[in-house]
């Protein structure tokens, strides 16, 4: 377990071969080694479904009823506006991964087109955002649990989930892999299935169903389609907007797989009907099967309320199965995630360089140990100071998934030249109507952020995440400057 047979970095070992050229290249796709150290272990499937539960998060489940009570049948505008935000964004991190695979994704990528300052700051705040969702994350399956197993107490469920999928984070990336095939594969199955035995309902067509297959009348007949007028949109913009985090998990796991190029350019193309599908399909839905301003939308929850309707038996108890897989799911990925940010910067000179190290099956142990230990640190938090320390570390990573999808616009724009002028061949996906295209969604997300310091909550979400920010960029910033006075400079971030 301890063996560190491999470090990040642009060099090698003096006792490895050089396999910057032929058949082992870091590059090609038959070699069993990425190129920073990190093994080729993602098998096709594994990354097909990784992009297509990537964007399912549990807060798909659980917070789409706050929403639609927001905004009545126009929250399925504001699902459009947020999937075209993040079609646009991941279009763009697609373009830079498929040329330039990387476990930093878009921290690497900022590193190299705006500047040391914006890797570091990025990958700091995203590894942030990861470890504070892991102790909300093993908080809601833990509740779950314990209502199924009163007599194991609610922490001792925590920590449970959290020593399980660290396990199999610590074995090797094949088994993340695995795990993460088949919590994907559940969810997509369930909400397929839920679609389409929704839409025999709304029509009447189900046997034996108890709706009254009203059709598409619900969406207008409890004071029409914008019941709480236009505006409504931009506040269930807010209310959706994160349950779409995740999305870019699997340009960081591309760089494990063994054709990368290949996996980003699927998942990139992928990106349109899954949110189609996926959010704006279920919602559509739960909105025909049911009024919404029907009491049980917020009370059981908007999928639960919707197969009550069909007459579904023991709906709360298969939700709740549901809502756990996606728990795990964003467990399992969430720690995953925050410890392929942790290596990246590791390998970058931006954390300690023990994050960059990897054992014998090429796992950076030290990134999960590291990251898992903050997750405890957090959920311990949230069970002692919930109100308090915990809100505090909520609000103040829950801007974070906009500065992220920020910094990838603005890194698209100069990357796209960079790629042109250095390996043009690769770029194989490209940003449509570049760069007409990139500066609208830097207008949009820049308008969410602004409207959202208009909303009573969101206010409060926005300046704790910029105040966190730009601590993270003045450490980033003292950083340069001491480097720059002591003549030494950190690791620029290569690409293959």
């Amino acid at each position: 377990m301890t063996s560190q047979t491999t470090t990040a970095g642009p060099g090698h070992r003096p006792d490895e071969p050089d396999r910057s050229n032929g058949p082992d290249a870091p590059d090609s796709p038959h070699s069993p080694h990425s190129s920073d150290g990190l093994q080729a272990g993602l098998k096709n499937r594994h990354l097909s479904m990784i992009a297509i539960g990537g964007v399912i998060g549990a807060g798909l489940f659980v917070g789409s009823g706050a929403g639609i009570a927001a905004a009545g049948p126009a929250i399925l505008l504001s699902y459009a506006l947020v999937g075209l935000m993040v079609v646009f964004v991941m279009r763009m991190l697609g373009e830079m991964a498929a040329a330039r695979p990387s476990s930093g994704s878009f921290s690497a990528y900022a590193d190299q087109a705006l500047g040391r300052w914006a890797g570091f700051s990025i990958g700091w705040l995203y590894w942030f955002f990861w470890v504070v969702v892991l102790a909300v994350e093993a908080t809601a399956g833990a509740k779950i649990l314990e209502g199924w197993v009163p007599g194991v107490p609610q922490w001792a469920w925590a920590l449970i989930v959290m020593v399980v999928l660290t396990a199999t984070n610590l074995v090797s990336v094949g088994s993340y892999g695995e795990f993460e095939f088949w919590f994907a594969g559940i969810k997509v199955v369930a909400i397929g299935a839920f679609v389409i035995v929704g839409l025999l309902a709304v029509f009447g067509v189900l046997p034996g169903s108890d709706n009254p297959g009203a059709g598409f009348a619900h969406l207008t007949d409890s004071g029409g389609f914008f019941p709480e007028g236009p505006g409504a949109i931009l506040t269930g913009v807010l209310m959706v907007v994160f349950s779409f985090m995740g999305s870019e998990i699997v340009t960081l796991a591309a760089g494990e797989s063994e054709n990368p190029q290949r996996a980003v350019q699927k998942a990139t193309n992928s990106v349109i009907w899954r949110i189609a599908v996926f959010y704006l399909g279920s919602i559509f839905v739960v909105l025909t099967l049911l009024p919404w301003n029907d009491a049980s939308i917020v009370k059981d929850g908007s999928y639960v309320a919707a197969l009550n309707s069909i007459g579904i038996p023991h709906a709360g108890q298969v939700m709740n199965v549901i809502v756990l897989t996606a728990v795990l799911s964003c467990l399992n990925s969430g720690l995953y995630t925050a410890s392929r940010m942790a290596f990246s910067l590791g390998g970058r000179g931006d954390a300690p360089k023990a994050f960059a190290r990897t054992n014998k099956r090429g796992v950076p142990q030290a990134a999960i140990l590291s990251s898992v230990v903050f997750g405890f640190v957090a959920v311990f938090f949230n069970y002692q100071w919930p109100d308090t320390v915990f809100q505090f570390l909520l609000n103040s990573s829950g801007a974070v998934a906009l500065f992220v999808w920020l910094v990838i616009c603005f890194t698209q724009l100069r990357m796209r030249g960079m790629i042109l002028r250095e390996s043009p061949e690769k770029l194989v996906v490209r940003m449509w109507l570049f760069p007409y295209l990139t500066w609208a969604t830097i207008a949009m997300i820049s308008f969410v952020l602004v409207y959202m310091l208009t909303d009573d909550s969101g206010r409060e979400q926005v300046l704790l995440s910029l105040l966190v920010a730009a601590l993270v960029v003045a450490v980033s910033l003292v950083r340069e400057a001491r480097n720059r006075r002591n003549g030494t400079t950190a690791k620029t971030p290569t690409h293959t």
